[in-house]
């Protein structure tokens, strides 16, 4: 079965940081570009990063721009999303979804995704 699998999510206080982790399962995650998706209560799943497979170019929201990097790791077939400085409006279902692009379409169609990790960022 191909997926991918978020973890790293959690509670953490304004000016934290986390580590988000996407390990692919059934495909080797640097074949697609991979990307990270967030959709909090009520509001319209959103496109927080992208990294391409080819020349592992990366792209990210304004929202998040300076304060998150995604990065990958071949080897351990993993893709990952260092979140710092974090805000409360940045609380939401983190979801790690591919093929992404430079434009982060939320929309776009997805050949795989994972189940999504919980980011709670609160005092």
């Amino acid at each position: 079965q191909l997926q991918l699998v978020e973890s790293g999510g959690g509670l953490v206080q304004p000016g934290g940081s986390l580590r988000l982790s996407c390990a692919g399962s059934g495909f080797t995650s640097d074949a697609v570009p991979i990307g990270w998706f967030r959709q909090a209560p009520g509001k319209e799943r959103e496109g927080v990063s992208c990294i391409s497979n080819s020349d592992n170019s990366t792209y990210y929201a304004d929202s998040v721009k300076g304060r998150f990097t995604i990065s990958r790791d071949n080897a351990k077939n993993t893709v990952y999303l260092q979140m710092n400085s974090l805000k409360p409006e940045d609380t939401a279902v983190y979801l790690c979804l591919a093929p992404c692009s430079s434009s982060l379409d939320p929309q776009e169609g997805f050949d795989y995704w994972g189940q999504g990790t919980q980011v709670t960022v609160s005092s």
